[in-house]
């Protein structure tokens, strides 16, 4: 066949497009000798016919080394570059706040009202919801705590 058919087919099997290729210019006898997709399987195994890798890939190890985030690169405000805080915040806090009822620490109209509280943003983090319980007179132990930490990460990963 041609290096077109050869080209078509390779950058089927490796999911690139054409122009990502590059044909070794010592086999391209063979590779214009290729008919069927077995053939094409086997020149990309040998090496004859291989796939540039993205660009991403070749940027990847300056964004690990964290290059390139000068103020020219940046898009959208500091604040949407921050991520949700909000919301793993107040994830974080209903989370303890289910962890307590399931351990029978609060009643239920405790934990709708506490609910409330947390979804209108009354509490800055799990340490003054927890501070704010305890001047309820619902004790939390430090280890008790620790346990919600534990299973709050294990439920976020």
């Amino acid at each position: 066949m041609s290096v077109k058919f050869t080209k078509r087919i390779a950058s089927q099997i490796l999911g690139r497009g054409e122009n990502a290729l590059r044909l070794r210019p010592e086999s391209m006898d063979e590779i214009k000798k290729a008919i069927t997709r077995d053939d094409v399987r086997k020149l990309i195994k040998d090496g004859a016919v291989v796939a540039v890798k993205p660009r991403y890939e070749l940027h990847k190890s300056t964004k690990t080394e964290k290059r390139k985030r000068g103020r020219g690169k940046r898009r959208g405000s500091a604040k949407a570059r921050r991520g949700r805080v909000w919301e793993k915040k107040v994830r974080a806090q209903r989370f303890v706040l289910k962890r307590l009822k399931t351990a029978g620490k609060i009643d239920n109209a405790t934990f709708k009202r506490y609910y409330l509280l947390v979804k209108g943003n009354a509490f800055a983090d799990k340490r003054s919801l927890l501070l704010h319980l305890s001047d309820e007179g619902i004790k939390v132990s430090d280890e008790e705590v620790k346990q919600i930490n534990e299973l709050a990460k294990g439920a976020y990963r």
